[in-house]
């Protein structure tokens, strides 16, 4: 494939993605309009209420002021609670009112007509029936008569979200075959690339000659693509109870879990004190800072290959790549951590006479355990997206095992149930972290 080629691709493809951004752009903005609506509601009503002042109210400058900057758990609730109401709305969920729904695909009877032209110059209508019925179930179609002249009435059941072919001339007298085609649909004229709406549907001419109708899908999500809330949760219940691949739910957090904390502990133990030395010895830092600056940017699915090739499929190949992926982030969090205290505090510490250990101890690691805390933070994250990867690699028990074995068979809910327990238990091990850093680093912040 010749340069131009691969740049009028690419150029293509930026278009369609363009086009695609452009398209969500409406749901964007009216997610940020419910934000700020939600805001001003509720500045009202803090307003309305009587409220105490507090320390931040009696600061005279607040905006810039990172510790004026809490977290309003207001706002969190209406977001997660928001989240799921856009969630249900667009999936049709049962637990939201009727009136939140989002226009869903049309299902039920309809009919259309269309013109036929013989090839002999003359022409005769015929009418369609069709059903349009929603996923899993099974219908018969409408019962029409054939009708007089060359074009016969046709019925046909189609799977709401789906489309379907409709061989016009199969019960018609005239046939493409002879010079047959079709010209009108619903007294409006019909061309290949020109569809006709006729209401509930949008039908076409394809290159063959036949119609293709689309029953319109609305603006709800095919559950395929995105369940609904309750789905979910019936997936997490029946995979609770049963397991999955006969393995247990348990068994599959279990394992990940246990990966992801033993990779991220020994990658803790290795990176931190390589950071240490990276951030205190010129030799260090020269030795060690291009080899992890060059890491640092490879992905860690990028390595399977190559653990594969060095440690195998067992779980020594897993706990290897997750460690690859915890131990640049945390060398880098400790040598910034070094670099980060102030040179005052060192020249305080040295006039009272401590020695190089003492700084160590004393000044160095408590001022650097705030960046390492940090580190750890975006290290588990890391860890966690890195898991899934990390399972593929013949595992037989894991969440990412589950949620790719689940994705192979279209299973949405399954996917979207693991998902959602990574989320929550990466999110529990954040606050974790973030916890035994207000307990270990009372000093964070404070100069």
């Amino acid at each position: 494939m010749s340069d131009s080629n691969v740049f009028s691709d690419l150029a293509e493809e930026t278009l369609n993605i363009v086009i695609s951004m452009v398209s969500i752009v409406p749901y964007i903005v009216g997610f940020v309009a419910i934000i700020i609506a939600s805001q001003t509601v509720w500045h009202m009503v803090r307003k309305s209420v009587a409220v105490g002042d507090s320390y931040n109210s009696l600061k005279t400058v607040t905006f810039g002021d990172e510790s004026t900057v809490v977290s309003n758990k207001s706002a969190s609730i209406i977001s997660v609670l928001l989240i799921f109401v856009l969630w249900g709305s667009f999936t049709g969920s049962k637990l939201l009112p009727g009136f939140l729904h989002m226009p869903g695909p049309f299902t039920g009877e309809g009919e259309f007509s269309y013109t036929v032209d013989n090839g002999a110059g003359e022409v005769d209508s015929a009418n369609v029936s069709l059903i349009v019925h929603p996923a899993g179930e099974k219908v018969a179609k409408p019962k029409v008569e054939s009708g007089d002249g060359f074009a016969a009435n046709d019925a046909i059941a189609i799977q709401a979200y789906r489309s379907k072919l409709l061989l016009w001339d199969k019960n018609d007298a005239a046939k493409r075959k002879t010079g047959a085609s079709i010209t009108h649909v619903n007294d409006q004229v019909i061309s290949k690339g020109s569809p006709v709406d006729v209401g509930f549907a949008k039908v076409a001419i394809t290159d063959k000659g036949t119609l293709n109708i689309v029953p319109h899908k609305g603006t709800q999500m095919e559950s395929i693509y995105l369940p609904s809330p309750e789905k979910v949760w019936k997936a997490l219940v029946r995979i609770s109870d049963e397991g999955y691949q006969n393995v247990t739910l348990g068994e599959h957090l279990g394992f990940s879990l246990w990966r992801v904390v033993v990779g991220f502990l020994i990658g803790a133990l290795v990176g931190i004190p390589l950071g240490y030395a990276m951030g205190l010895s010129n030799w260090f830092r020269g030795w060690f800072d291009p080899i992890v600056e060059f890491m640092r940017p490879v992905p860690p699915l990028a390595l399977i290959p190559l653990v594969i090739i060095w440690a195998g499929i067992g779980e020594e190949g897993k706990i290897v790549l997750l460690f690859l992926a915890a131990l640049w982030i945390m060398a880098i969090a400790a040598r910034s951590g070094v670099s980060g205290v102030r040179i005052t505090k060192i020249h305080a510490a040295y006039s009272l006479g401590a020695s190089k250990f003492q700084i160590l101890r004393h000044v160095i690691i408590p001022n650097s355990l705030p960046e390492i805390f940090t580190g750890a933070r975006v290290a588990m994250g890391v860890c966690w997206g890195t898991v899934v990867a990390a399972e593929l690699v013949a595992a037989e028990k894991g969440i990412g095992k589950m949620i790719v074995a689940a994705a192979k068979f279209q299973n949405t809910d399954i996917v979207i149930m693991g998902i959602v327990l990574i989320g929550l238990i990466g999110f529990a091990i954040d606050v974790g972290i973030r916890m035994l850093e207000r307990y270990l680093v009372p000093w964070k912040g404070k100069g």
